[in-house]
């Protein structure tokens, strides 16, 4: 365990800005025209997907391994990571030029493992170890002890939190106004917690809310508790912020800084990611895509606000693409899957189609299951509506004639089945 009297302190990150400025881009602070108008305030986007390693995670890597002396750096490095994160210590590892060891899960996708292989080149080496995150990390661990490394973690740092903390000194030289609110993601706390101290310093009346996904509220459970506290498990999909414990270090700086923690939803950031593709033609990850998602459930407190979003990167998988737009639906209640029993008589598919189904009504799932007695058919259907309004008179119709079996969208179990 770390000591919890740490804080940051501003003369340490503005000598992290220095360390990191020919190697870190200064993002763009620039105004989201879109969200400005929709919310009715200025809304304006801290562009760091727009890094080269599409991410924050560059600062505070660098920052911690050009921190290293020189017997250590000669050992070598090592770190646990499925992404941003590796992306910036094997980028860093290049620069300083230091042989670094990157520990990643065995399925992590082959163009994470590309990436990285790309921005370390000669002065990294992958292992792919275990099936989680977790096997990934304590590999790592192992042979830093073992070796004699320094491990660099993705954020329980002292150094790597003054590195996350420059987006923060930015974010005030690039705005003219005060800012009110600035949203940004949290996953173990190292930017949350970095950034924040400098709002606290630089800016104490902007108000910090930090956003996390809703199947990973570590942050919320270790507040509400009062302890930093291990969650048992979590939902892995916003993979840049989903861990079940965040740090030690960056714990108490956040329950001291942050105004408000939120959780948020899976199916709304989905549904933010692909509004920020289609309508702004911006690629962020999940956990890019927090803080943006968030500005709905402060839709009131922001009106006629400065307002500042972190968009932390932008390493999106195409091959996501279509669990992103399913969990969209299913959010906006516009995806529905059903158990339809089909009387076995002649032309029921087509009664079905034609007599039950609305007129905007698509069938996007269609699977029968085994027939269990003469009378029966059963098939499993997905049915994606135009209008959330159009369920209830969909199921009614359904009821009188006979055609209802069961509702799944509330059978959490089956349902991951069919996704």
């Amino acid at each position: 365990m770390h000591s919890t009297t740490y804080f940051p302190n501003i003369s340490d990150i503005k000598t992290a800005a220095v360390t990191i400025q020919n190697i870190s881009e200064v993002t763009p602070l620039g105004k989201s025209l879109r969200f400005s108008k929709q919310y009715g305030a200025n809304v304006f986007l801290k562009r760091e997907d727009l890094q080269q390693v599409r991410s924050y995670k560059i600062r505070g890597a660098y920052n911690k391994i050009s921190s290293l002396s020189a017997e250590e750096a000669k050992k070598g490095v090592v770190c646990a990571s499925a992404g941003n994160h590796a992306q910036g210590v094997a980028l860093s590892c290049k620069l300083l030029q230091i042989e670094g060891t990157i520990f990643m899960p065995t399925p992590t996708p082959k163009q994470k493992v590309e990436q990285v292989e790309m921005f370390g080149e000669d002065f990294i080496k992958i292992k792919l170890v275990g099936d989680t995150f977790d096997d990934a990390f304590y590999a790592a661990k192992e042979e830093c002890e073992r070796l004699n490394k320094t491990f660099i973690h993705p954020f329980d740092d002292h150094k790597v939190i003054e590195g996350q903390a420059t987006i923060g000194l930015e974010i005030l030289e690039q705005s003219k106004d005060q800012i009110d609110y600035l949203f940004m993601p949290i996953g173990g706390g190292g930017l949350a917690a970095g950034v924040s101290t400098v709002f606290k310093k630089l800016s104490p009346k902007t108000k910090i809310v930090g956003v996390e996904p809703e199947g990973a509220p570590s942050m919320v459970t270790s507040l509400k508790n009062n302890k930093n506290t291990t969650l048992e498990k979590i939902d892995k999909f916003v993979d840049g912020a989903a861990v079940k414990r965040v740090g030690d270090l960056t714990f108490p700086i956040c329950q001291q800084n942050l105004d408000d923690v939120i959780t948020m939803p899976e199916g709304k950031i989905c549904q933010t990611i692909l509004e920020m593709y289609n309508r702004d033609a911006i690629v962020v990850e999940p956990a890019g895509a927090l803080s943006l998602a968030a500005l709905d459930f402060y839709a009131d407190k922001i009106k006629g606000k400065n307002v500042v979003c972190i968009v932390s990167g932008s390493n999106n998988d195409i091959t996501r693409t279509p669990e992103i737009k399913e969990r969209a639906l299913l959010y906006k209640n516009l995806k529905h899957y059903f158990i339809v029993k089909f009387p076995q008589r002649a032309g029921a598919l087509k009664e079905f189609v034609v007599d039950i189904l609305g007129p905007n009504d698509d069938i996007t799932h269609f699977e029968y299951t085994k027939k269990t007695n003469r009378e029966n058919g059963a098939a499993v259907v997905g049915i994606e509506l135009k209008s959330s309004a159009d369920l209830e008179p969909l199921i009614t119709k359904m009821k009188e004639r006979n055609f209802y079996g069961d509702y799944l969208n509330n059978s959490p179990d089956l349902f991951r089945f069919l996704v």
